[in-house]
């Protein structure tokens, strides 16, 4: 099934703003709840929604403040007036470090979380004042946790999910350095092509990955 709109709105459990009621919101609102309630994220360094340009080579980042509360602007880079997301991969959950830093990307998939890796790996070496060392890729049912500096698979399951006391252990143990302008523009190839790729088989007037 295709991510569309319901027509309604749903309360975002982490910031308590209304979001659009899509066929996939419920679990990414699920998936929010597991992070903060089970595995002890603090719900102000969990920022959902955050966008990965790459259609264009990053500009200043907005810093993230994590004496704020969780904001679809933080981290992004400038956007298109018209269509925000257009020329970007929209990244679900962040979770970060104590004072910003981005820790690990979580990204929901509508499929098997090992054919969203690649795509998901490029936009953790991307993500706007990282790169983020890991990413965790779920459909609510299965996950994967990979290292984003070499694609690693570090964990398989719910339970690769990583908690708060071993995130930060994780993060330092697979470290990501920064790209260098032509890495990044590869990465930016490949994270448009997948983008572009699910958009054309989605149909892009009603398809909203």
């Amino acid at each position: 099934m295709h991510e569309v709109s319901l027509g309604a709105t749903l309360r975002d459990y982490l910031t308590g703003q209304d979001v659009d009621h899509t066929t996939y919101e419920d679990l990414r609102q699920a998936l929010a709840r597991l992070l903060v309630e089970e595995l002890g994220h603090p719900r102000g360094l969990v920022e959902p929604r955050v966008r990965v340009r790459f259609d264009v080579p990053p500009s200043d980042d907005v810093a993230f403040s994590p004496s704020s509360s969780p904001s679809p602007e933080a981290s992004q880079a400038s956007e298109s007036a018209a269509d925000p997301d257009e020329g970007c991969r929209v990244v679900d959950l962040t979770l970060r470090d104590d004072d910003g830093t981005p820790l690990c990307l979580v990204l929901f998939c509508p499929g098997a979380p090992g054919t969203y890796a690649r795509e998901s790996v490029a936009a953790a070496r991307l993500f706007p004042g990282g790169p983020a060392p890991l990413v965790a890729v779920t459909d609510t049912r299965d996950a994967l946790l990979i290292a984003a500096v070499d694609g690693a698979v570090l964990g398989e399951g719910m339970r690769a999910l990583p908690k708060r006391d071993d995130l930060r252990r994780l993060a330092a143990e697979h470290p990501c350095p920064p790209l260098t302008p032509e890495r990044a523009a590869g990465e930016r190839r490949i994270l448009g092509a997948y983008t572009a790729f699910l958009k054309r088989c989605c149909g892009e007037d009603v398809c909203l990955l």
